[in-house]
């Protein structure tokens, strides 16, 4: 089921009968969780006209966002601006979670990284789901948005909340909402992306799409939280398991002297059957590489049939940094060099390009590898100060120049970054395939 909102007013009608009713006196919205996903959809609420209470428990993230020290598009920072200092008091950040009771809505948007080992880390996730139930009243709708594996939110809010005597349909709407946010890409921003919604029942799912028009022009219901979580795992399994193949067909180029970037863009012709999928050094961030760990390991994994695609992909993507380390000491070989008498500059850390993000990154990965195995490394990235590699803290050169090092390792190009300092005398890995054939990142 779809709608699609011209006007963002224009919500779905509730069914037949009386809706929740509400008891909040002002119908604020708050959003529990202030990061890369809770803070632009606060934004957009507070644009709405709706009264947002933010919630983070982290003083250091609410002084960034206070001094508009964050990491967003050029338009939610327009919004930041106003919601700050545009005279009006329906905008609050604050640190205590208890504050959520006096919201009608509730919008918990908190990340769900994997550990170490690559297993799902979901504390962050119970802490706030715990909080919301303990913090919920009759007539509130809450909507979880972080990625989880499927069956989270009937585990983590709908059965607490009925053992607090709140059965979701008939106290409090329930449902689960994934956020589809890009860091970065100004080409589909949050509310031009459609939103899939699944309610613990038609009721709450029709009441979290009446939120939701608020901040998606187009909204898609399915039919029970577990099919809009598991909607959220495809998509980014599918990324996934493409961006792997998309780096063993680099290879297979690489193996007959061809262009990886030429081939995909050729076959990318292809006006049907066909999506167009880049090699790199890795992937990075809040989604690709955590993602699909919550469909390979979830609670229920062992009733589930086997994904041994998923799996396969997943392990080529974990060892991706590695193969471009062993690259590198392919290189310096061929010049009579080992790690151990070399400089190596890595060049950029962030995920990807135009974000300062660096969550996952593969360039850190490369970077801690080459330290590791003795090389003298330094990085150069215009968007990221520093960062600490073990107990060490590394400090971003400045200007660098070429000549100062044995290998350059291009990780991450930045739209308009300078690359003119590379010269012919050095030999370089260009991760991206782009920034020495001259394209654009």
């Amino acid at each position: 089921m779809t709608y699609t909102h011209a006007d963002p007013t224009e919500a779905p009608a509730p069914p037949d009968g009386d809706p929740i009713a509400t008891t909040a006196p002002d119908p604020a919205i708050a959003v529990l969780g202030l990061g890369y996903v809770g803070l632009p959809t606060s934004l957009l609420l507070h644009e709405a006209g709706r009264s947002v209470i933010g919630v983070d428990i982290a003083d250091a993230r609410r002084n960034a966002i206070r001094a508009a020290d964050v990491d967003l598009l050029e338009e939610d920072f327009r919004r930041l601006d106003d919601a700050l200092h545009g005279g009006e008091d329906r905008f609050e950040i604050v640190g205590e979670p208890a504050r959520i009771a006096d919201a009608d809505s509730v919008l918990i948007c908190v990340p769900t990284p994997v550990d170490e080992e690559r297993r799902p880390e979901t504390s962050a996730l119970e802490g706030a789901c715990r909080t919301a139930v303990e913090h919920a009243r009759p007539g509130q709708l809450i909507v979880l948005t972080s990625t989880s594996h499927v069956g989270a939110t009937r585990q983590l809010l709908i059965e607490p909340l009925a053992r607090r005597g709140l059965v979701a349909g008939r106290d409090i709407s329930v449902a689960f909402s994934p956020e589809r946010i890009d860091p970065g890409n100004e080409v589909h921003p949050q509310e031009l992306v459609p939103r899939v919604i699944g309610g613990a029942d038609e009721r709450c799912a029709r009441r979290a799409a009446e939120l939701l028009s608020e901040v998606a022009s187009e909204l898609h219901l399915v039919s029970s939280p577990e099919a809009a979580e598991l909607t959220k795992l495809y998509e980014n399994t599918f990324r996934a398991v493409n961006i792997a193949l998309a780096n063993e067909i680099e290879g297979l180029c690489r193996g007959h002297g061809l262009d990886p970037i030429e081939v995909t863009e050729a076959a990318a012709t292809k006006p049907y059957g066909f999506l167009p999928f880049y090699p790199g050094p890795g992937v990075g961030g809040h989604c690709i590489p955590c993602d699909p760990y919550y469909l390979i390991d979830s609670p229920a994994r062992d009733s589930l049939a086997a994904a041994p695609l998923v799996e396969t992909a997943m392990e080529q993507i974990e060892l991706r940094p590695s193969r471009m380390v062993e690259r590198a000491e392919i290189a310096l070989a061929e010049r009579g060099r080992t790690f151990t008498d070399s400089r190596v500059l890595v060049v950029g850390l962030t995920y990807k390009p135009g974000v300062r993000d660096h969550r996952e990154s593969p360039g850190i990965r490369i970077v801690r590898e080459l330290s590791a195995l003795g090389a003298n490394v330094s990085f150069h990235d215009p968007l990221l100060e520093r960062i600490e590699i073990g107990d060490a803290e590394m400090t971003s050169v400045a200007a660098p120049q070429a000549a100062d090092y044995d290998l350059v390792l291009i990780s991450t190009a930045d739209p308009g970054a300078d690359h003119d300092w590379i010269d012919d005398d050095t030999p370089v890995i260009d991760c991206t395939h782009r920034v020495l054939a001259g394209m654009p990142a």
